[in-house]
């Protein structure tokens, strides 16, 4: 069975980064310590190791570590292991090339066919999609083709 909590954007207007889908995370990883993989690639105007901090520090007021992927020797195997997979928002074209230099596409959309939670905001619900081509990014790289992760039947 398939869980993902797609949303919209990270920040609302004069709130802090991840504010207002905090509950929502809360009620979708639920009370227990989860370990989440980060998949920060949408990020083009700050580092990996940053955005990696901005997430965690939000998350972990809830209980949960993130630990981003490209910390990982193995990343296929970081995503296999996953209790849940975190991607954030920002440029999907970047993400998407990212996720297919790296060779995550495949173990991502399997791990979450086999029951791995998902959330993603931003360029993280636009690759929950069949495709990118709705994003309304900059196409600033090639993303070596226009299909994602296809974990819901729609374009958002």
């Amino acid at each position: 069975m398939k869980r993902l909590l797609l949303i919209s954007n990270s920040t609302m207007a004069g709130e802090p980064y991840l504010q207002y889908p905090l509950p929502y995370i809360k009620t979708f990883l639920g009370e227990n310590p989860v370990n989440a993989v980060f998949i920060p690639f949408a990020a083009v105007t700050f580092s990996y190791d940053e955005y990696e901090t901005m997430v965690q520090e939000r998350f972990s007021s809830l209980g949960y570590s993130i630990t981003s992927i490209h910390h990982f020797d193995n990343p296929q195997e970081a995503v296999a292991k996953a209790e849940a997979i975190v991607v954030g928002g920002g440029n999907t074209w970047h993400l998407v090339r990212e996720l297919h230099d790296r060779n995550l596409m495949t173990p991502i959309r399997e791990a979450v066919l086999n029951g791995t939670q998902y959330i993603g905001w931003g360029a993280g619900s636009n690759v929950a999609c069949p495709t990118l081509r709705t994003t309304n990014d900059m196409p600033i790289i090639d993303p070596h083709g226009f299909d994602v992760l296809n974990l819901i039947p729609f374009q958002i």
